[in-house]
């Protein structure tokens, strides 16, 4: 569904964002994308859907340049920024002005999100809660049925439980036909959701991994004392938590918020097992 072929870019032509970042997307997956603040992630989205250009290398998506800014592409892709402005009009309002760019809106799934959301339809959007806001995004989002969805922290501004009903929404919304793509930095919204891993450091994708493959690879476990054996740990309340090469084929939860803290200190130890 998406190519990235040596893509470069920056706001600046002296501080580049990405230098010669290549992957490839496919649909049938919801991608988790991790970064500390200011690796690029919000860009490499922008990219992705044609709001900001590359200096150079080549972007496909879905057999267009996001660039171009082709109707036929943007009507099946489904952007959720994470700063947004919504106008003060009710909810069938707003439907009724955006959801015509959507060939495919799908207006029956749109009201049972708002219900499950718990939305007050007759309050106008602009008076709504941060929290209120991002689900009425969100469920418009899902219900355009784009075979592209990217989300820049969507859980931002949402409570505990509606941080449960968000992976649950999105886990009934994946279908083989859509490619997801979430971009947080509260690594632990996206436990038990994404399938592939991708995290961006120095300028370029520092891990592209499935779920699978991190398990298979690494074990995640706590430990009393740390050895040689111990790529990364971090202490806790009964010894450390650590991550370690899965020699002996051990079955392990993945922790994402380990893994990401263990990548960025040691990075030169993990590429050779995800090369």
């Amino acid at each position: 569904m998406i190519n990235v072929n040596n893509l470069n870019f920056g706001y600046s032509k002296h501080k580049p964002l990405f230098k010669n970042m290549s992957m490839r997307l496919s649909n049938g997956h919801i991608y988790g994308l991790l970064g500390k603040n200011g690796a690029g992630k919000s860009t490499l989205l922008k990219n992705l859907a044609g709001l900001v250009y590359a200096q150079s290398g080549t972007l496909d998506v879905m057999g267009y340049d996001p660039a171009k800014r082709q109707p036929a592409l943007l009507e099946q892709i489904c952007f959720i920024p994470e700063e947004f402005y919504l106008p003060s009009v009710k909810i069938d309002s707003y439907i009724k002005a955006n959801a015509p760019f959507y060939k495919n809106f799908d207006h029956n799934y749109f009201t049972d999100l708002i219900k499950e959301f718990d939305i007050p339809v007759e309050q106008k959007l602009i008076n709504m809660s941060y929290g209120q806001k991002k689900k009425v995004i969100i469920a418009f989002g899902l219900a355009t049925q784009a075979k592209l969805v990217i989300m820049d922290e969507p859980t931002n501004g949402l409570d505990i439980p509606s941080k449960a009903q968000f992976r649950k929404i999105m886990a009934s919304a994946m279908t083989d036909e859509r490619c997801i793509i979430i971009s947080t930095h509260q690594v632990r919204d996206l436990d038990n959701l994404i399938d592939t891993v991708i995290m961006l450091d120095e300028n370029d994708i520092a891990l592209k991994a499935t779920v699978e493959e991190i398990t298979a690879k690494l074990t995640f476990k706590k430990v009393k004392e740390i050895d040689d054996s111990i790529i990364y740990a971090e202490p806790s309340l009964s010894g450390y938590n650590a991550v370690m090469p899965n020699y002996h084929q051990e079955e392990s939860k993945l922790d994402m918020e380990l893994l990401f803290n263990a990548i960025l200190a040691e990075k030169i130890k993990f590429k050779p097992l995800f090369s």
